[in-house]
């Protein structure tokens, strides 16, 4: 039980994110066994969906004050449990604002390192986090005894690096919880504005950079990703010109994207648009300056006039369809 990885669920289905921070779980086990810990009153629903992952153990973290999230009741259960998990090396979560609110008291109360927001993990194992909008990447190593804390940024790791059809040995662990210890009421569940896409889940991704020059070229981008079947998106220039939504937005201070496939059309590859979509399964980038970063992280590369090789790779898809 060295490592304990903490399932997020949202309307009652594990998230992504979390699917991710299993992956760095396993990646920290090195070929060990990774413990998954599921949280609420009932559990039944998450287990089932937990057990189709590549998992050694589900611990199934109940008690009827976990019904709804509260900072206090999930710092207390989660003690609870890493104190009687003995010995827990490390415990991975995903990089969510509920994690922001509530690992960093769970960390102090126990005297113990949280490395939040790690974007790689390396030898050692070193733990790599991103400063100043990703300008700057630092290394950090806990030196400490007893367990480290470690939340995964949001497409750093690939959700299919889990694992899967492992037989997990499944448990209850009841925390000693009483309506005393929480202090705050639950309420609603936050709710972020309605967007009509969720670049998240998107498995095909065409996205647009200023190398599109106006926006009425974009409807060459929409030719493309209609022939594909993909999502557009953009990086920051494009929306903060107002030619596409807020909300398609790709990068440090937009969405997190880990698509099947990413086309990246006229984006140089500034680090802030990298870190939002690194995690790409596959990453083909269309730019006419051969020494464009972005061609540092594509798996294929085209180096032309994207005004002559969009309109020729359309054609070529609907051909081949």
């Amino acid at each position: 039980m060295s490592v304990l990885v903490v399932l997020e669920d949202r309307g009652g289905k594990i998230t992504r994110t979390s699917w991710e921070a299993a992956a760095a779980a396993t990646q920290l086990a090195a070929g060990a066994g990774v413990t998954a810990v599921v949280i609420g009153a009932q559990t039944e629903s998450l287990t089932a969906e937990a057990a189709a992952r590549g998992f050694s153990a589900i611990i199934r973290l109940e008690h009827a004050l976990l019904a709804q999230y509260t900072p206090d009741g999930y710092v207390s259960a989660l003690q609870d449990l890493i104190q009687n998990a003995k010995p827990t090396e490390w415990v991975v979560f995903p990089h969510s604002y509920q994690v922001r609110d509530y690992v960093p008291a769970l960390a102090a109360r126990m005297g113990q390192v949280l490395i939040g927001d790690v974007v790689a993990i390396g030898d050692g194992p070193t733990f790599t986090r991103q400063l100043m909008q990703g300008r700057l990447n630092g290394n950090f190593k806990p030196t400490g005894s007893g367990p480290c804390f470690v939340s995964v940024q949001s497409g750093a790791f690939r959700a299919d690096g889990a694992g899967s059809s492992a037989s997990a040995t499944i448990s209850t662990f009841t925390p000693n919880l009483d309506a005393a210890q929480i202090r705050t009421k639950p309420s609603e569940p936050f709710r972020g504005s309605a967007q009509t896409v969720d670049l998240s889940s998107a498995q095909m991704i065409v996205s647009v950079g200023r190398g599109i020059r106006e926006a009425e070229n974009l409807p060459l981008i929409e030719n493309l990703a209609a022939a594909l079947g993909a999502e557009i998106a953009a990086s920051r220039p494009i929306c903060d010109n107002g030619w596409l939504p807020m909300e398609r937005q790709v990068g440090s201070s937009g969405q997190s994207v880990a698509p099947k496939l990413y086309v990246a059309v006229g984006i140089s590859g500034a680090i802030q648009h990298l870190v939002g979509m690194k995690a790409s399964q596959c990453i083909v980038a269309i730019n006419k300056d051969p020494d464009a970063p972005i061609f540092e992280v594509a798996d294929y590369g085209i180096v032309g006039d994207l005004f002559e090789v969009v309109p020729a790779l359309t054609e070529a898809v609907k051909a081949a369809k």
